[in-house]
């Protein structure tokens, strides 16, 4: 009884000195008017701070494979940056079904949680980044070329490149076909089951990535593993992107998944740490 009397009495002088309790503002859930669900995170202290974007790759969901988004958020945070990783519609605990989902969805969503951030009035909405995980890559490509004046800077981790020859080669050419033939497919990731309607196909035939990052004009970092199809392809981005800066690192014995799933963590941190000082550095 003495101790709960303590506890409120030291509030009580709180309360009197005029200074709030510290909130802990990192990790909260949103949801925006769409239906996305996401978790955002504030550095604590810090006003007009640079925020980042989170796009997750394809099947996936805003903490990512291994926790490598919530695990960078915490890295950004420690730098006084915040962020906001969100469950695509029809992913994680998002409104929608994934039958639904196109890239174009996707790229709606990610402009719908840009929009959302520029209107925080802790955010600095010239200070705002991007991150996209494969798929989220691509996704964030395009909202860049498409939206020019919303990321300050971005980072690709393992992006697709040409992305109709890099599903077939991820799913299967008769993925495809039976979603032509039926208009639906029902298909087992592994981790998870998914059905695809033939528009999300005929979606990642319409954009020419390589061709789209050249009109993103901010700073861009590409990260691909050096046993990852990706690596093909990041090079050409980091050439084409007409920003700066712009660094290419190709990780040695790097895969799609930058070994995260592994008990060896070593390369997974890196990555992680390098994209949080790429962004400390360049919001």
């Amino acid at each position: 009884m003495q101790r709960i009397w303590l506890i409120g009495v030291a509030f009580l002088l709180i309360l009197a000195s005029g200074c709030a309790p510290v909130v802990d503002l990192s990790n909260q859930p949103v949801t925006l008017a769409n239906g996305v669900v996401g978790t955002l995170n504030r550095p604590v202290g810090v006003n007009d701070a640079p925020v980042v974007l989170m796009l997750h790759g394809f099947g996936s969901s805003k903490d990512e494979v291994g926790g490598m988004y919530a695990r960078l958020a915490d890295a950004l945070a420690q730098r006084g940056v915040g962020s906001l990783r969100i469950d695509f519609r029809g992913f994680g605990k998002s409104d929608g079904d994934t039958g639904s989902t196109t890239v174009g969805a996707q790229v709606e969503d990610a402009v719908a949680a840009y929009e959302y951030l520029a209107s925080l009035e802790w955010v600095d909405p010239d200070r705002i980044g991007v991150i996209g995980f494969s798929l989220g890559g691509g996704v964030a490509i395009i909202t860049a070329a498409e939206h020019p004046d919303f990321f300050k800077s971005m980072v690709t981790w393992s992006s697709v490149g040409d992305m109709t020859p890099d599903f077939v080669a991820s799913l299967g050419q008769e993925a495809f076909d039976t979603a032509a033939a039926k208009g639906v497919v029902g298909l087992d990731l592994g981790w998870r089951t998914i059905v695809l309607k033939q528009g999300f196909f005929e979606s990642l035939a319409q954009y020419d990535l390589a061709q789209l990052i050249s009109a993103y004009p901010g700073a861009y970092l590409a990260i691909a593993g050096d046993q990852d199809f990706s690596a093909a392809y990041a090079p050409g981005f980091v050439e084409s992107a007409p920003g700066a800066p712009k660094e290419l690192w190709i990780v040695p014995g790097g895969d799609h998944i930058f070994g995260v799933l592994t008990d060896d963590q070593t390369m997974a941190d890196s990555v992680i740490e390098r994209t949080a000082q790429w962004f400390a550095e360049t919001l």
